[in-house]
């Protein structure tokens, strides 16, 4: 018995206050000694794979057919013995175990279909990574494209969790109106739908993030006087969690006391940048939320650490976020390149352009091993979160300089329960639909009754074949 009064803790516990509202994360005392049926859904609820899907627009330097000769997506070897040392992958080498490359597969729900339709690719391209389907060309509200893998999942699994789903997004959205080429905008600034009529919006701001997962209870008077008592949502919490820190074992404890710890130092990061921004000073980003830093990596890893934190808690268990926006001038100087990043893209097949496109890409991709080492340091009973979650990261788009979209880029990490056997780069033969690799993780994921998606015309082997020198 782990709870010292005898009293067990239910898994859907919170701790409120003055419109904060704390999910805790999984505990032992959640796990009641002698009553079968009590650990039994708990543990279920445990269990389930966490799904994030990243989107990097505008495809990948390694999709030129230049830049495939010199492996700077795809690895020159297939199997399990691949190097990554030329490829935008790099970055991913220390977790090259959880690393399932998929290489050579064609998203041509994002071409055009009709002569009117020539020239939207970037207005397309991020409807259809998530759902693989067609989107219909409008600038009215009258859009339609395909139900998004994230929420396929949602709707079988994600129903039992205070938020089923999250959106975030780095760079400014506009669901409004039309963009170009006769579609609305929110083609190009949603990759997560619903349903093939209902787009899901995205959330920007940090703060808004937090807000949701942390701070949705209680009237919006409530949360408005918490706000301006410039106080931690902690605080307003902390009656509750004494009281609850005294009826669990010290084990619990100290796992209570890290994931607190977690939260007050991302909330104090967060009100950081909301006081540099609130102080005058000339911003690189002017138009951008208060909350939003101004850097990129910064921001990005905010974004993280608030999706661990939601896995933690089981808040949610799906997040789409989407890198970066199609046609975006912004400049990447971290990454050693000042080309804007929609110029830099359009490199015009020069080999020297293509190489500076390529180490854009390398630096999107190397935000991935921060998340990835979060995950893994966060325990869930006998495992970690690294173990527990899927994360899909590509593009509908391979090379942007033609905007055209077969070759795509696209891997899969972390363990997802078993789902996912990592450390394989798999490439698909020509003409392989993405969607097929897109059922198949959606049959991983446990929803083996979706018999097709999008334009799939069969399933997709996740798993390459070990030689007899390879542990099992």
């Amino acid at each position: 018995m782990n709870v010292i009064t005898g009293k067990h803790i239910s898994r859907r516990t919170l701790l409120r206050g003055l419109g904060a509202s704390v999910g805790l994360p999984l505990l032992e005392a959640m796990f009641p000694a002698g009553r079968l049926s009590a650990r039994t859904k708990t543990g279920e609820a445990a269990s389930r794979t966490r799904l994030v899907c990243i989107e990097q627009v505008h495809g990948a330097a390694g999709c030129n057919d230049w830049g495939a000769t010199q492996h700077l997506w795809a690895p020159a070897q297939v199997g399990r013995n691949f190097d990554l040392s030329t490829s935008s992958l790099k970055p991913m080498e220390a977790f090259k175990d959880y690393l399932t490359i998929i290489s050579n597969t064609d998203a041509r729900m994002a071409d055009a279909y009709a002569p009117k339709e020539i020239g939207g690719d970037h207005f397309r391209t991020s409807a259809v990574f998530l759902t693989q389907a067609h989107p219909k060309q409008t600038e009215g509200s009258d859009v339609y494209v395909g139900t998004s893998l994230d929420q396929l999942y949602v709707q079988r699994f994600g129903t039992d969790t205070p938020i089923p789903s999250m959106q975030l997004c780095i760079e400014n959205v506009d669901q409004a109106g039309g963009c170009a080429y006769g579609y609305a905008c929110v083609y190009t600034d949603t990759i997560s739908w619903a349903s093939p009529t209902q787009p899901l919006p995205m959330i920007r701001d940090p703060r808004a993030v937090f807000e949701q997962l942390f701070g949705a209870g209680g009237t919006p008077e409530q949360r408005a006087r918490r706000l301006a008592a410039d106080r931690s949502i902690l605080d307003w919490v902390m009656e509750e969690m004494a009281s609850l820190r005294r009826q669990l074992d010290p084990s619990d404890v100290l796992r209570l006391d890290q994931y607190a710890q977690n939260i007050r130092e991302l909330e104090q990061r967060i009100q950081r940048i909301e006081v540099q921004n609130a102080s005058g000073e000339e911003r690189q980003i002017p138009e951008a939320p208060i909350g939003v830093p101004d850097s990129f990596e910064e921001h990005v890893k905010l974004m993280f650490d608030l999706q661990v934190l939601a896995f933690q808690s089981d808040t949610t268990r799906v997040f789409t976020f989407k890198l970066g926006r199609d046609a975006s001038p912004r400049v990447y100087p971290e990454s050693g390149v000042e080309t804007p990043f929609h110029a830099a893209s359009h490199h015009g097949g020069q080999e020297q352009r293509v190489l500076d496109f390529a180490r854009i890409n390398e630096y999107h991709v190397s935000m991935l091993p921060y998340f990835m080492e979060k995950l893994q340091g966060a325990q869930e009973g006998d495992s970690n979160l690294l173990d527990k979650t899927m994360i899909v990261y590509g593009s509908a788009m391979a090379d942007s300089n033609l905007h055209n979209h077969a070759r795509c880029p696209l891997f899969v990490a972390g363990g997802a329960n078993g789902a996912l056997d990592g450390g394989q780069h798999i490439r698909a033969e020509s003409g392989t639909p993405m969607a097929n690799v897109m059922l198949s993780l959606l049959h991983g994921l446990g929803a083996t009754d979706v018999e097709s998606f999008g334009n799939s015309n069969g399933t997709f082997s996740l798993s390459s074949p070990r030689t007899s020198a390879e542990p099992a």
